[in-house]
């Protein structure tokens, strides 16, 4: 058997692979030590749950308030506002801290989409720390740019309000607290009680204590398969919290979105941050659905609850009028005769030191 003979590698034939292996051995690691973070944030990172604020949907900017907010001149694309409405860099103030002013932004868009959320950034302060008011509203409504006295916004509208009030009108120990997030949903015809801070008309709501906060504010109203979801971010969380959700709400398409505040005798500044609309569609809904003229309508309201009024002072009877004029007459005939008296004492001793 003959032997086969290997050939030997000369020195500089070792050192050359031998320094293409270590070469390939450093890219290697230097690649793995580059990917590896990466690769750990996707093995570690959490799932989005549906109270986290909403990235993924898709933003509609034709329905959305984002900064900077100028176009041309002092217009603002796709928006207009009334009333006290101040436009900055950084706020749109619906309304100062002064009493008596309306201010508010709507869209000049109609609304086609069937499921969307409306995610608001706001902030309300004021000086007063006991009494303020009166608050603001969101609509989606069939008549935009009208100004009225719900939260400086038509009554007997048509659509739905979704309410932040901060003054307490409705009296009694079944009130709840302020400042109070409710929704409404109208036809037209249901007139806004502000005496009932709108509760007999009301689908739901929370407290929500979203006054002269340090930091950022958030609203999160969500319509997804006729049902109404709101939600708040007041605790720097950057996470949304459910305030209630109510089913069996039926919303045409169409309507338009706007954002309104008021004050009264007591006041507050209402600014508007942002507003983002996403589309929330999927594609199993079903967007043949004709939705364009269904009247909005809800199969739930909160039962109503009776005012109470203010408790008022008694009011004095005629004869206890009478016996206060009296004793009021006998106090000044007898302050009169004392007076006397003591006059003519005074001048008695004159006389008695003059002799």
């Amino acid at each position: 058997m003959r032997a086969t003979a290997v050939p030997i590698p000369r020195g500089k034939e070792v050192l050359a692979a031998w320094l293409a292996g270590w070469s390939l051995g450093v890219a290697m690691e230097t690649m793995a030590a580059f990917l590896t973070p990466f690769l750990l944030l996707l093995s570690f990172s959490p799932t989005i749950s549906p109270q986290e604020w909403n990235t993924q949907d898709y933003m509609k900017r034709e329905h959305s308030l984002v900064k900077p907010y100028q176009g041309m001149a002092t217009s603002i694309p796709y928006w207009d506002f009334l009333g006290s409405t101040m436009v900055t860099n950084n706020f749109i103030r619906l309304t100062g801290d002064v009493q008596s002013v309306r201010g508010a932004v709507w869209n000049k868009v109609p609304c086609f989409v069937q499921n969307w959320e409306m995610q608001i950034q706001f902030k309300v302060h004021g000086r007063g720390k006991d009494l303020f008011g009166d608050g603001f509203a969101f609509w989606y409504v069939k008549d935009p740019m009208v100004e009225g006295d719900v939260f400086g916004s038509k009554d007997f509208f048509t659509g739905l309000g979704v309410i932040a009030d901060t003054y307490s009108n409705h009296n009694g120990p079944h009130n709840h607290g302020h400042p109070y997030i409710s929704a409404m949903v109208n036809n037209g015809t249901l007139h806004y009680d502000h005496d009932r801070d709108g509760t007999h008309t009301q689908l739901s709501g929370c407290v929500a204590k979203f006054r002269n906060l340090d930091y950022d504010t958030y609203l999160s109203i969500r319509y997804k398969h006729d049902t109404l979801t709101v939600s708040i971010d007041i605790d720097n969380k950057r996470a949304f919290k459910e305030c209630f959700t109510v089913g069996g709400v039926i919303l045409p398409t169409g309507y338009y979105f706007g954002v309104s505040a008021a004050t009264g005798d007591l006041s507050d500044a209402h600014d508007l941050i942002s507003m983002k609309l996403y589309d929330i569609s999927s594609p199993d809904d079903d967007i043949l659905q004709d939705r364009a003229n269904v009247m909005p309508s809800a199969s739930f309201f909160e039962p109503p609850r009776d005012h109470v009024d203010d408790p008022k002072p008694s009011e004095l009877s005629t004869w206890k009028k009478v016996l206060l004029l009296i004793f009021g007459v006998i106090a000044i005939c007898g302050c009169v005769f004392i007076g006397g008296l003591f006059y003519v004492k005074q001048k008695e001793q004159q006389r008695k030191r003059f002799y």
